[in-house]
């Protein structure tokens, strides 16, 4: 079940993406898939959400994704490299507009003094446009984590919606 914020940026991106006629779909690896079910919580988003890939593992991400091994080799696969990458691969390998890529340290074990647990980095690509890559570093245990990411994406997508169409 989604909290009134989520839901609420959820409408939003479905009203944005179907005037426009543009589909997206997402590329999530500490998420595990939640943004997508929170895309598709919505009756009628098969008009703009197209498809979810989990690549969990690094082999999925090479696979699935097309992330050079040695990328993730030399930057990890918690990177904005990665993450981009991760984007990118999804959104040249099928019919949609937007990839959201998410990439992070969801806890409580797995982090590093370089990269923390709540490290999180976040890819956003459109065909034509200059793609969006940042980083989060949330706090709170791993489903605190995991919500928080599911917001900075649906924020980031859905500004990023309406600001093009303004």
């Amino acid at each position: 079940m989604l909290f009134p914020e989520e839901q609420e940026l959820i409408d939003r991106i479905g009203v944005a993406l179907t005037q426009r006629r543009e589909r997206m779909g997402t590329a999530e690896s500490c998420t595990g898939g939640l943004i997508a079910a929170a895309c598709t919580s919505l009756s009628g988003s098969s008009q703009w959400f197209e498809r979810g890939v989990i690549s969990y593992s690094d082999s999925s991400k090479t696979e699935l994704l097309g992330v050079p091994a040695a990328l993730i080799a030399l930057h990890g696969s918690v990177s904005g490299e990665v993450a981009l990458h991760m984007a990118r691969g999804l959104l040249a390998h099928a019919p949609i507009d937007w990839a959201l890529a998410v990439t992070g340290i969801a806890g409580p074990s797995g982090g590093s003094q370089d990269k923390p647990v709540g490290l999180v980095w976040l890819a956003l690509v459109h065909a034509g446009s200059p793609p969006r890559v940042w980083h989060e570093l949330f706090s709170g245990d791993r489903h605190a984590v995991r919500i928080a990411t599911l917001r900075s994406g649906l924020m980031a997508l859905c500004e990023t919606l309406e600001d093009k169409d303004q």
